[in-house]
Order: C-alpha cells, then sequence, then structure tokens
C-alpha cells in the first residue's frame, strides 16, 4: 500500500509510538485555542516542521475529520499517528494531545468536589457567564459557514425548536437523522475535486469492521445500560453516545452532555457550566470536558475512575469513525447525496448549538443587567478583540470575583 508523502520508509521506521506520543504530548501542552486552532498547530508542527506528510495529504486528512462525527482536531491527530506508528501510533497521538487537559479537568473538578461551590462562587459565576460568550461566538461562527441559504437557514430554525420543544438525547438523535434526510432531498452541494489518495495502513476490511463496531456500541450500549445494574455501564453508555452524535466541533457536545448528565442529575447544572467556561482555558481538546464531568459525578463511581473512564467513552466513538472510514475516503468525496445529508446535519447542528445558548446556558448563567454586560465584554473580547480563550475565562473569572464581592 502506497504511503503518505513525505520522508523515506527508511527515516519512517525510525518513528516509532514513544517518538508519536512525545510530539503529540508537546502539542496538547500548548496548543489552545480550539479545533480550528490545534489543525493550524499540527500543519506547522508535523507539516511545515517534521515534514511528516505533503500540504495536500493534510488538507485531506482534515477534510476527513470535518465530515465525520466526533473531535475533528483529535481524530485529525490519531490519523497522523496511524500514518506514522500504525495502530499504536493512532493510540500515542491520542494520548499525548488529551492528557494533560484531561487531567487538568479531573483536578479542577476534585477540587470543586472537595471545597464546594461555595468556595469562590464569583468566580464560579465568571466562569458561567464566559461560557455564554463562548458558545454565543460559536454559534454565530458556525452559522456563517454551515448555514448559507434559505434551505439551510430553515433546517436550523426547525432545529432550533424542536430541541427546546422536545428535550432530551433522543430527540437530537432524531432532529439530526431529519435534517439528513431533508439536506440528501433538497440540497445540491458541490462536490470535492480530486485529492490526493492517503496511504494509511487500513485495509478495506479492517474499516469495515471498525464502523460495524461503532454501530454495535452505539445501538447496543443502551440496552446493556438498561440491563445491567453497574452504573459503570451507564455511563460509558451516556458519553459514547454524546461522542458518536457530535457534528460541528467540540461546543455542539453541551447539548447532548446536559442531557446525559445534568437531566438526570448526575452532576449539577451550576458545577457542568462552570466546568464548561474552564475547559475554555484549557489546551488540547474540548471533549475533556468529559473527564470533568466524569469526576463530578453525585453518583458513583466518581473521582479519578469515572473521569478517566468518560474521557475514553467519549473518544471512542471518534476513533472508530475516522480509522474505519479511511479506506472508504475516495468514494465518499464523490458521492453528491452523502455531502447533501451532512450539509443538512450541519445545519441542524448550528440549531442544536442555539438551543442551547437559551436552555442551559444562557438561562442558568444570566440573571441580570451586570451579567448582561459581563457576557457583552466577554464577547467582545473574543470576537473583536480577537483575545486567546484561556485569557478571556481569567479575566471574567475574576470580573465575577470582584462582582461578588462589591454586591
Amino acid at each position: 500500500m502506497a504511503t503518505l508523502p513525505g520522508p523515506s520508509e527508511d527515516s519512517r521506521r525510525q518513528d516509532g509510538p514513544l517518538a508519536v506520543f512525545l510530539v503529540f504530548l508537546r502539542l496538547g501542552l500548548t496548543s489552545f485555542g480550539g479545533p480550528v486552532a490545534h489543525l493550524a498547530f499540527f500543519r506547522e508542527e508535523l507539516v511545515r516542521r517534521r515534514q511528516w506528510l505533503s500540504e495536500a495529504a493534510y488538507a485531506d486528512v482534515v477534510a476527513l475529520c470535518q465530515c465525520l462525527p466526533g473531535p475533528a482536531s483529535s481524530q485529525a491527530g490519531i490519523a497522523l499517528g496511524l500514518s506514522r506508528a500504525g495502530y499504536a501510533g493512532a493510540l500515542a497521538a491520542w494520548l499525548g494531545f488529551t492528557l494533560p487537559s484531561a487531567l487538568l479537568m479531573i483536578l479542577f473538578a476534585l477540587g470543586v468536589s472537595h471545597y464546594g461551590m461555595a468556595a469562590a462562587p464569583g468566580v464560579l459565576h465568571g466562569l458561567k457567564l464566559v461560557a455564554v460568550a463562548v458558545v454565543a461566538q460559536a454559534v454565530w461562527g458556525m452559522a456563517r459557514t454551515l448555514c448559507r441559504g434559505p434551505v439551510r437557514i430553515a433546517i436550523m430554525v426547525a432545529a432550533t425548536g424542536a430541541v427546546l420543544a422536545l428535550p432530551g438525547a433522543w430527540a437530537q438523535v432524531a432532529v439530526m437523522a431529519v435534517a439528513a434526510l431533508a439536506g440528501a432531498l433538497l440540497l445540491r452541494p458541490a462536490l470535492a475535486g480530486t485529492h490526493e489518495p492517503l496511504g494509511l495502513p487500513v485495509s478495506h476490511r479492517a474499516g469495515a469492521l471498525l464502523l460495524v463496531a461503532f454501530a454495535l456500541l452505539l445501538a447496543g450500549l443502551p440496552v446493556l445500560a438498561q440491563l445491567s445494574a453497574d452504573p459503570a455501564v451507564r455511563l460509558f453508555d451516556a458519553f459514547y453516545r454524546a461522542g458518536a452524535l457530535v457534528f460541528g466541533g467540540g461546543h455542539v457536545v453541551l447539548p447532548l452532555l446536559d442531557a446525559e448528565v445534568v437531566a438526570p442529575g448526575w452532576v449539577g447544572k451550576e458545577t457542568f457550566l462552570a466546568g464548561y467556561g474552564v475547559a475554555q482555558a484549557m489546551p488540547g481538546p474540548l471533549f475533556t470536558f468529559a473527564a470533568f464531568l466524569g469526576a463530578s459525578l453525585q453518583v458513583p463511581p466518581a473521582g479519578w475512575a469515572s473521569g478517566l473512564l468518560c474521557t475514553v467513552a467519549i473518544f471512542v466513538p471518534g476513533a472508530l469513525l475516522v480509522v474505519g472510514t479511511l479506506p472508504y475516503w475516495e468514494s465518499l468525496r464523490r458521492n453528491r447525496r452523502a455531502q447533501a445529508a451532512l450539509a443538512g446535519v450541519n445545519a441542524a447542528v448550528v440549531g442544536l448549538l442555539l438551543a442551547a445558548l437559551w436552555q442551559p446556558v444562557w438561562v442558568s448563567a444570566v440573571h441580570g443587567p451586570l451579567d448582561i454586560v459581563l457576557v457583552g465584554l466577554a464577547l467582545v473580547a473574543l470576537m473583536v478583540w480577537k483575545l486567546p480563550p484561556w485569557l478571556v475565562v481569567l479575566a471574567s473569572g475574576v470580573a465575577g470575583w470582584a462582582a461578588g464581592m462589591w454586591l
């Protein structure tokens, strides 16, 4: 099988899983700013500096990951690790990129659990307010890209209304399924042009097995969770489904996780939004918010074990999809109906996020004029002044603390 353009085969074989892990650990410690920024960091480090692959091949990896549900930057990292050191390299890339933020989020959750939400209520309220600004920025940016034209706008509006009227994870799944059907019937997107073949070491048979495993887990875990008394199974099921159904980036996981962990009372809404705010200041993937939620559980299991379990569960579906789809990427890119269905799903994703902006994010965080002012300032800082998210999160925490002291 052909290999990705880049170094010779002799130099490629010198890169084992440990080398891949160390490269992605550095990226996991320094890649701030969300998935788009992460992909820019990957390009600079792996294409331009290390020359692991060509610009064209990297663009194809990114294009594939943008078309799949799951965390795009993490999926790109998994594919790049796979190309460099096989399946062990894929695992090493994921571990290196994910562990720093996951461990920090678990530590923050344990701090909140031990010292209580009353330890610094103003700071936590400020973190909830910055979450409003972050989600609003995501809605605006995604709408401009994914909701062009009356059909996409109509799908977005319908999805928003349906999710607000029918809360719950399965209602969101139904909305995305209907959006895919509407997109396939009503949209005619332009097809992607020719591209450089990806020479990743995955056979069609192995890809098919991974895709079957993805589908079996998605269908079978809810049944197993109902039959099993083990809370770890229910937890794995909830986070697996959330990771399997997220189109459009890490922010879209917010409404899915809210339905899975806040609605049944596993995590309090105050804790949920505070953790989401802190996640904006972390390097690496936003999906490590799952580590915070797992460590914050008010039902067993909790602590380190559940934090790590939730982290694995939310990333597994994306990994199965990206590796399983690689052998079929050529035909998928040339299927107009598949591209149209994906466009419909992406428009519905914006609707889901818009619904989440109102409930739970706005309703739970904004309680008066001062809160509106602080949200507005955070939004200006992110969208007009282009300040880094971690700095805006820090400033919002300080502003919340100051407001709590004065009022």
